[in-house]
């Protein structure tokens, strides 16, 4: 018994040394970098990468090169809440007010609440959330986890399958590592047919971490809850906390958020909402989740 224990901290700690060496190969191939992609490219950063490319550097170098180029383009840590409130007025995504067991940010996603049509709009929206989410990771955590409930989806309100891909690609390619799971509670018998395509878009570890939970299946109840405290969770997901949505304390408490992210990057949020077209807060809509 002792061999066997002396062995496998004697694994582990080869792991952590070719890890660590993993990552200083990455930082050399990746080379200088200054500015925000210098502020993104921590070393934790760099872990997540390659993790997400199996440890393989030139993969991993590849990824980080393509997220680079998209968040210096797209630039999501800028994007405000005044931006996107419009997309959040039911609650169809938000930052729940709870943590799972791990103590991991939560989003609750629900497609049946869709109230718009611009997809481009939508992705900028769950983006912002993505970000906010991150934002909120208590220091010892790097993952959220998902909750998606299908009350109210129907056949008209089905999102499309470019709606779904988008929503893939940003968080495999651009938030690897970022998910420890997602739990899609009581899908209706439409979704068997958009999944059965959806699926192809998601890699191998992507895949594992989406986890069905129907009511009468005990087994998938079970594993549910062991992420996530009964008293936390809405009852429309089984649990036994009572789920209103107030976009307005929501509001608030993205707008508080803002300034955070802000300072967090490092500029100016009032100049660059005034280079936006927005004027401060007075008069905006104002959220903050309660389940």
């Amino acid at each position: 018994m002792f061999r066997w224990r002396n062995n496998t901290s004697h694994d582990q700690e080869n792991d952590s040394v070719q890890h660590e060496s993993k990552i200083n190969e990455l930082k050399a191939a990746i080379g200088p970098l200054s500015g925000r992609s210098l502020q993104y490219c921590t070393d934790a950063c760099f872990r997540r990468y390659l993790d997400a490319r199996n440890w393989n550097v030139d993969k991993a170098k590849k990824m980080l090169e393509e997220t680079i180029r998209w968040r210096s383009a797209y630039k999501p840590e800028e994007i405000c809440w005044h931006e996107v409130a419009v997309e959040g007025e039911t609650g169809k995504i938000y930052r729940a007010n709870f943590h799972d067991r791990q103590g991991r940010t939560v989003l609750i996603l629900r497609p049946g609440m869709q109230n718009t049509k611009s997809i481009d709009n939508q992705m900028r929206h769950l983006t912002y959330l993505i970000e906010n989410a991150v934002l909120n990771l208590p220091e010892s955590q790097e993952q959220m986890a998902w909750l998606i409930d299908f009350t109210g989806l129907s056949i008209s309100n089905t999102p499309p399958i470019k709606s779904a891909r988008d929503t893939v690609n940003i968080l495999q390619n651009h938030y690897p590592e970022r998910l420890a799971v997602a739990f899609l509670y009581n899908p209706p018998r439409i979704f068997e047919a958009f999944w059965k395509i959806v699926k192809y878009f998601l890699d191998a570890k992507t895949f594992q971490k989406v986890k069905f939970v129907y009511p009468k299946d005990n087994d998938s109840v079970d594993l549910m809850r062991s992420y996530f405290d009964d008293e936390n969770l809405p009852t429309e997901l089984g649990g036994k906390a009572t789920l209103k949505y107030d976009h307005e304390e929501f509001s608030r408490s993205m707008i508080e958020d803002d300034e955070k992210a802000a300072a967090f990057w490092g500029f100016d949020r009032k100049l660059q909402q005034a280079v936006n077209g927005h004027h401060g807060a007075d008069g905006a809509p104002k959220p903050v989740d309660s389940a």
